[in-house]
């Protein structure tokens, strides 16, 4: 039997090992290590495949939200809206800027913020939304925007799940003041290690996380100007991600074939993701409504899939974020219970679909049998 990985990202190296081995070659023999040409391509190569105009990378997708933030002017004594439901580093970029999170509750189809929960918990510290396209799935920015427009509030995408993800032929990362992207290697656009970008169609913001990446430098003199941070995507991950680049069109629509067979699960005791076309499956997430999530998960182990949770708990129950307004956030909590992340990474499920697919029905009938 097979054992099948929730992910992978080493087949995905090996899918493209030939390039990237002539790229990293490239990198060594060239003995420019950081901040040099293929930053500069790649930085380039990824503003014009979102059809952004700045492209800044930075050396995480955390560091991504936190220099978006503190170029926006966010700080102590504000307050910055996103969702619980979501990985750590959200929130934590939050926390890194001084500033406070203040957690709402996620539309129960999407997984992404809910705009009306968004608005009510607008008040006077309220400073920036920071939505999250969860699983690659787009928040309604759409609506996000014209709250954020209405009351004068800054909007940080978190894009780390969502690299070519779009809203009627648009990408995200393009709706708001600046996008953040992650390049961390299970990610639809994941390097050999970490990495980061922040994407804006704002010049003097993209100057501004230019100068926060570098220790506050604006020029070649190396003079601090600000509080500013080490945070450089070094030469050897620009190397690999613009090889990879090329190619993440072709995975992603290699995911949304997995998920269309997926889709195919007409389990009453399973709630699945939506159908987007717009979405790219960065994870595939079945909510397990009637059966034990946890049972569900060991009886898939034993038939050689693995599986992940995508998160719980949620981070308005973690001690890091104590801080955070008290809040009741029931779609949140639920979601946090029963969200199952099956394999999705086309390396990795797409030749097992309908193997996966069996298990869970199998599954399922073993728990409720049991």
């Amino acid at each position: 039997m097979v054992e099948l990985a929730q992910a992978d990202p080493g087949a995905r190296v090996a899918r493209y090992r030939a390039e990237i081995n002539a790229a990293i070659a490239g990198v060594l023999e060239s003995r420019r290590y950081i901040l040099g040409p293929r930053v500069e391509k790649f930085e380039r190569a990824f503003a014009d495949y979102l059809g952004i105009a700045h492209c800044v990378s930075v050396n995480s997708g955390t560091d991504a939200l936190a220099l978006s933030l503190r170029a926006l002017g966010i700080g102590p004594g504000d307050e910055v809206i996103t969702a619980a439901l979501t990985a750590a580093a959200t929130a934590q970029a939050i926390l890194h800027c001084g500033a406070t999170p203040r957690f709402v509750d996620v539309d129960p189809l999407t997984r992404c913020l809910d705009p009306n929960e968004v608005e009510s918990n607008i008040n006077a510290s309220t400073a920036a939304i920071l939505p999250v396209h969860l699983f690659g799935m787009p928040a309604n920015m759409r609506r996000l925007g014209r709250i954020a427009a209405t009351h004068g509030l800054a909007m940080v995408e978190d894009c780390a799940q969502a690299h070519g993800a779009s809203i009627d032929g648009r990408k995200v990362g393009s709706f708001g003041n600046a996008g953040a992207f992650s390049f961390y290697p299970t990610k639809n656009l994941g390097g050999v290690g970490d990495g980061g970008a922040v994407v804006t169609n704002d010049a003097s913001l993209a100057a501004k996380v230019r100068s926060l990446r570098n220790y506050g430098w604006i020029d070649d003199r190396r003079i601090s100007s600000q509080h500013g941070f080490n945070s450089r995507l070094d030469e050897v991950q620009a190397a690999v991600l613009t090889v990879l680049l090329p190619y993440l069109d072709e995975g992603n629509r290699e995911r949304r074939a997995v998920a269309a067979l997926f889709h195919a699960l007409v389990d009453r005791g399973i709630t699945l993701p939506l159908e987007d076309c717009g979405g790219v499956y960065h994870q595939f997430a079945i909510a397990v409504t009637d059966v034990d999530r946890d049972r569900l998960r060991g009886c898939l182990s034993t038939q050689g899939i693995q599986t992940a949770i995508h998160y719980s708990p949620p981070l308005h129950r973690q001690p890091a974020f104590c801080s955070a307004a008290p809040c009741a956030l029931p779609q949140t909590e639920r979601l946090s219970r029963q969200l199952l992340s099956l394999p999705v990474q086309p390396e990795v499920a797409g030749a097992h679909a309908t193997r996966i697919i069996a298990a869970i029905e199998r599954g399922m009938q073993q728990c409720r049998a049991s």
